[in-house]
């Protein structure tokens, strides 16, 4: 069913080619005729979303029918809130025509209803909002017994009721698709375009957010502002969004709630909320003299940003020397086996990375075997084979990680062969 008005179209065709492919896959234990049916009943039958949907999320025909064959109380238990989708666009509607009147700029976009392999239940992609109904469409009456160790955070989210907040949701995915950047590049980009999302959904709706993390993060604001200025300006969201219960507040997602804090501060303090809604939406996220000229307008952190952005340089943990040669030396033996690298401080062994150098992939220094750590994870060593008279490079990059989570400050090996 497509639900058109001139702003905006809610197309719900997945949600039936997935059921009746569903449907036909469980009528065969034949594997490689799963995979057929799931091509060519519900991909090669999708709409433009489940393509994006498909795109953003790495879903493919295997990791459908795996999550078919393995969750079958999940999916009997979700079926028929999914197929409510067509009942709820008629309220989808009426808040994008509330929402435009917060914002008369906004621009047409296009909502997909589709299922997913339960790794989203909201995202974006251009001008298409993307619904993962699997997810946005369950309730406290989902059963989660087969999908909680996989997925250990939907439980406790499903408990929520993500149903009730179906239009909220589709509210604050919109909002996206009408910012410069759903991507930012530092933790503090990061929040505030999601903080942004909510607020918008909240006013534009007149109803407070159904997510947890804004009431729990109201309670506990004072805690969470302290935790969160020691990792605004760092590249890593792994402690503040899209992450799970593990963290010192034990609830996920906190970043949306400081995002929506530093949102709610500045709009209150504004004069013309109109002309504060126009500035929100079309901020320049990812331009951090623009978010920061923002944020402190806010008023939201006690401290000018730069103070705490020196802070979290001071932090973070650096590449502090190589066992085996010198960098930059221009005479390394070749018969060199092992790179070791010394380290500032312990390091979360979960984590590392490395890159091409600026010379590109011509000279890039191959890990051959991974080491690993050391016991007090203060360096790592990993093998090389080297070469007579070789150009090398590699950048130990900012995936590598220290004890609380703070990105490394890249490193770049520079070296060259003896001949």
């Amino acid at each position: 069913m497509n639900i058109a008005s001139a702003q905006q179209q809610i197309i719900t065709t997945d949600i039936k080619n997935f059921w009746q492919a569903y449907d036909q896959i469980k009528l065969t234990t034949d594997s490689a005729r799963q995979i057929d049916l799931i091509n060519q009943l519900y991909i090669q039958k999708g709409t433009p979303g489940l393509k994006a949907l498909m795109r953003v999320r790495n879903y493919h025909a295997q990791g459908f029918v795996y999550a078919i064959k393995n969750y079958p109380k999940f999916w009997a238990s979700v079926r028929n809130n999914t197929l409510k989708a067509d009942g709820y666009a008629k309220e989808i509607e009426k808040a994008m025509v509330l929402l435009r009147k917060l914002y008369p700029e906004l621009k047409p976009a296009s909502i997909y209803f589709s299922i997913g392999a339960l790794r989203t239940g909201g995202t974006t992609l251009a001008n298409k909002v993307l619904i993962g109904a699997e997810i946005s469409m369950a309730d406290e009456q989902t059963n989660t017994e087969e999908i909680q160790k996989d997925f250990p955070h939907l439980p406790s989210f499903f408990k929520t009721r993500p149903i009730g907040g179906l239009v909220f949701t589709n509210t604050h995915e919109y909002v996206h698709t009408q910012q410069k950047s759903t991507i930012g590049n530092t933790l503090l980009a990061q929040v505030v375009i999601e903080g942004v999302a909510e607020l918008l959904a909240e006013k534009s709706l007149k109803a407070a957010s159904p997510n947890p993390q804004i009431a729990f993060g109201k309670v506990n604001d004072a805690q969470i502002k302290v935790a969160f200025e020691k990792e605004m300006f760092s590249s890593s969201m792994a402690n503040w969004l899209y992450n799970s219960l593990a963290n010192q507040f034990k609830m996920r997602d906190l970043g949306y709630y400081v995002g929506y804090a530093i949102c709610e501060q500045f709009y209150n303090q504004s004069k013309n909320k109109k002309a504060a809604i126009k500035e929100m939406i079309e901020l320049d996220y990812n331009k951090e003299e623009e978010l920061v000229a923002f944020v402190e307008k806010s008023k939201y952190f006690a401290k000018p940003l730069a103070v705490y952005k020196e802070a979290f340089e001071k932090s973070r943990p650096q590449v502090i020397g190589i066992k085996e040669f010198e960098n930059n030396s221009q005479n390394v033996n070749v018969n060199t086996k092992t790179v070791t690298l010394y380290f500032s401080q312990p390091m979360n062994v979960n984590y590392r990375g490395f890159d091409y150098g600026p010379t590109g992939e011509k000279n890039v220094l191959m890990v051959q075997k991974v080491l690993g750590f050391s016991e007090d994870k203060k360096s790592f060593s990993y093998e090389v084979k080297l070469e007579p008279n070789r150009h090398y490079q590699s950048v130990v990059t900012e995936s590598f990680r220290n004890e609380a989570g703070i990105p490394l400050k890249a490193y770049l090996i520079n070296f060259k062969t003896a001949e």
